[in-house]
This record gives C-alpha cells, sequence and structure tokens, in this order.
C-alpha cells in the first residue's frame, strides 16, 4: 500500500516563494528540453556544463542524493509529485475544496486544475496513463483528507475513456463515495473541456493504530512531532 497525500502542515522550508520559483523554472527546463529538437550540439554540451554548475551549487557538491534525509509527513505536499509548488516533477495542479453538487451533494470535492507538459507524453500528444493514475491517486488522498478521512491507497481501478491532452488544462474532480469502517471508497473524474477521458475508482484504508506507529512513528492522520 502506498500513503496518499498526508493533510499536514507543510514544512516552511518547503514552502517559500523563492523554492516555487525554483521549482518553476526547473519544470520549464525539463519541458523545453524534451521539446526542443534543432539545437547545435555546441550549445547542448555547454548548457549541461551550465546545468551541472548550478547542481553543484544549489546541492553543495554532494554526490549520495543530494542529502536527502527520510521526511516528517509536514513535509508531504510541497514536494508532491502533482501539486507540490517546490517539486519541478509537479505539473503544478492548483485545487480547492468545496460543497458537492447533484450527484455529489451533501459530499465534499476537491477540484483540481492544471496541464501536463512534454515531460508527460506517453502516445504522441497524450499524457501517459501512468500519470493519469498518479495524478488520481493524489487527488483522491487529498479528497479523503479534506473530508475527514485520511488513508493508505489499497487499490486504484483507473477507467481510460479517451487520451488525455497534452498543453491543455485538464480538470480532476475528486469525492469520498462511501465509508465501511476503516475503509474509505472514493472517485475521481478528469475532464479535458467537456471531454470525460479517465474515471478513478480508489479504495483506501485506515491503518490500525499499531501499523501506523510501525510506519510513522505517530498515528495516522495526526501530525508527527517535531524532530527538526
Amino acid at each position: 500500500m502506498s500513503e496518499a497525500a498526508p493533510g499536514l502542515p507543510d514544512n516552511a522550508a518547503f514552502a517559500t516563494p523563492e523554492r516555487a520559483a525554483l521549482a518553476k523554472s526547473i519544470r520549464e527546463l525539463i519541458d523545453v528540453s524534451m521539446s526542443v529538437e534543432d539545437v547545435d550540439p555546441e550549445a547542448l554540451a555547454d548548457i549541461a556544463q551550465q546545468i551541472e554548475q548550478l547542481t553543484f551549487r544549489l546541492g553543495r557538491g554532494r554526490d549520495d542524493g543530494a542529502g536527502y534525509v527520510p521526511r516528517q509527513h509536514h513535509d508531504y505536499l510541497p514536494r508532491s509529485p502533482i501539486v507540490g509548488e517546490a517539486s519541478p516533477l509537479s505539473p503544478r495542479f492548483d485545487w480547492e475544496v468545496a460543497n458537492g453538487e447533484g450527484e455529489t451533494e451533501g459530499k465534499i470535492v476537491v477540484t483540481g486544475r492544471g496541464t501536463f507538459g512534454a515531460a508527460y507524453e506517453g502516445p504522441p500528444g497524450f499524457v501517459h496513463g501512468g500519470w493519469v493514475a498518479c495524478m488520481f491517486d493524489e487527488m483522491l488522498g487529498i479528497a479523503n483528507i479534506a473530508s475527514g478521512q485520511p488513508g493508505m491507497t489499497a487499490r486504484l481501478i483507473v477507467h481510460y475513456r479517451r487520451p488525455t491532452p497534452l498543453f491543455k488544462e485538464v480538470r480532476v474532480r475528486a469525492w469520498v463515495d462511501r465509508l465501511e469502517g476503516r475503509r474509505i471508497m472514493s472517485r475521481a473524474e478528469v475532464y479535458a473541456g467537456d471531454t470525460l477521458t479517465a474515471e478513478a475508482e480508489g479504495l483506501f484504508v485506515q491503518p490500525r493504530p499499531e501499523l501506523a506507529m510501525e510506519y510513522f512513528g505517530h498515528k495516522f492522520g495526526e501530525e508527527p512531532p517535531d524532530t527538526r
């Protein structure tokens, strides 16, 4: 099982405008490096050298994962691969929470909007299905948290209806459908304009207290002790 969006406070060190600006610049670099073809080899070599110098400067010369250490839960959202402002890997989905209407009336619905660039390509012109699944897992986890029902992903079923386009804003909706004890059943949809491109059904499980302590050192869904 995998953890999905703990929903705890962001670490201030990874929620600054400066770090968000850095991630945005790297994100744009990734996108253009995946898109531009007609570039002089010498220019590519020169750019690669400059990037290596910047990497050395930022990572202080480390070659062991750039100093990565195990994180607290409250570090998660800024680093998220889908909504994380501090993550260059994230397509940067902005999301909001509102009361549902129609079929989701009486439920809390999370709506996210974002655009997948060249780095997320699967079939030419469309998003790789694995990234669609990742987006669903993340947004369902956030919807669970928003509904007061945090859980860990036990099963994720994705129904791909149509290809999800690159370079076009898509909208994803996610909500908790029903509860059965510690089991949380959630649903999500993604649209390109008015076209439904995929749907998801997620099963999440609230871990037993003893397992949560084993995995995380505290009860699941609660803020961990600050050990920094």
